[in-house]
């Protein structure tokens, strides 16, 4: 089960690790497919420099005011069993624990009009994406776009949580439709928007279209215009800021970054928990990967006391023809109970106990019954 973040910590769900030399994967895919191999401990893939770069900006984060980190591992178009490797787990055992620090796995898929119609997202490789935290769709084309918020965003165990947008291109591939967004968000999906961008800093290249992409004030520009849709057709709603930063220099601490997004016309509070409250509860959403449906627990059944009040009185007897009054009771508030004797199917009989109420009721008709007919005998 993922750890629980502590309240009011800020996160980031997107720490990019440096991209493996096609050797290195080669390798760990070949020790990958051998049979045999010593206690399934994964290889060591990353080499000193890059560990010793990990650590570095993991210090940097912390001391900006981070205690929940998400690493990022990036897959283009499709994820194949043969040749899919985990980097992030051989990342893990290599890194130095912190306290108070969270470390998460996070896999993003990059979706183009090659892998609309099988990018490996299957329950068939399950086993595959289980040791991910969470899991990351980063649509590239309406198609794809259209895909990952119906189809992608039920609550599955291959539930995509994150939906990433390009926003550094001249313009967004696809349309932001209201309805599309609006199920995306029904179902606890978020919109991720990742602040490098804005400052012309170097992003994944793998969410980026090589034909179409740019770089500095161009890629800012186009940043900024793509940011505004996104905040004018969510309303604000579901919006997951994250950094997506290579390098150092472009790392901000989180005041800094929630007042970079009010620029986009959201409130201060939204774009406070951007990056605190919506997080926190997407990452106890993926938690119900694991689980039938998204049920956090197993259901009890809660029976209420008027139920079982109503079953514990006894059940309402009609009375036969040869039903005969055999004795009265009184309560404490002086109303007189009549019990009466019926005539069962099997020749024995059983006793009807009639409520006070009923009993000063039927007193009362009696009454008037007798007193209409002193009144006729003297008319007589």
């Amino acid at each position: 089960m993922l750890p629980t973040p502590p309240t009011n910590m800020f996160v980031d769900l997107n720490v990019p690790v440096p991209t493996l030399s096609k050797q290195q994967l080669s390798q760990a895919a070949s020790k990958k497919g051998k049979g045999k191999q010593e206690h399934n401990v994964p290889p060591l893939a990353f080499t000193p420099a890059q560990v010793a770069a990990i650590e570095t900006r993991i210090d940097t984060l912390v001391h900006l005011g981070y205690s929940v980190f998400a690493f990022n591992q990036t897959v283009e178009r499709k994820v194949d069993p043969k040749t899919f490797v985990n980097t992030l787990d051989p990342l893990f055992g290599q890194l130095r624990k912190r306290d108070g620090v969270v470390y998460l796995k996070r896999l993003t898929i990059v979706l183009d009009e090659e892998s609309e119609k099988g990018f490996g997202l299957a329950k068939g490789n399950n086993a595959l994406f289980a040791p991910y935290d969470l899991l990351a769709l980063a649509p590239t084309t309406a198609a794809s776009f259209s895909l990952a918020c119906l189809t992608h965003t039920q609550p599955t165990p291959l539930t995509t949580h994150i939906i990433s947008l390009p926003l550094t291109l001249p313009r967004l591939p696809f349309n932001l439709k209201h309805t599309l967004v609006r199920t995306a968000l029904k179902n606890g999906a978020v919109f991720e928007i990742n602040y490098v961008g804005a400052l012309g800093g170097e992003g994944d290249p793998a969410l980026t279209i090589p034909s179409g992409s740019e770089s500095g004030a161009g890629a800012k520009r186009n940043w900024w215009a793509a940011a505004r849709e996104v905040a004018r057709v969510t309303k604000g709603k579901g919006i997951l800021v994250s950094g997506g930063v290579f390098n150092d220099p472009d790392l901000r601490a989180p005041r800094d970054v929630a007042n970079l997004i009010t620029m986009l016309g959201v409130a201060q509070d939204v774009a406070h928990d951007a990056s605190t409250k919506v997080p926190q509860s997407l990452i106890l959403r993926a938690q119900t990967r694991n689980t039938y449906r998204a049920v956090f627990s197993e259901p009890k059944v809660v029976i209420p006391q008027s139920a079982t009040a109503t079953a514990a009185q006894p059940p309402e007897v009609e009375m036969g023809d040869d039903a005969q009054p055999t004795s009265e009771m009184t309560n404490e508030t002086g109303a007189t109970a009549q019990s009466t004797t019926v005539g069962g199917t099997n020749g024995k009989k059983r006793v009807l106990e009639t409520s006070p109420k009923q009993a000063e009721v039927g007193a009362e008709g009696a009454r008037k019954k007798k007193k209409k007919n002193k009144g006729l005998k003297a008319d007589g």
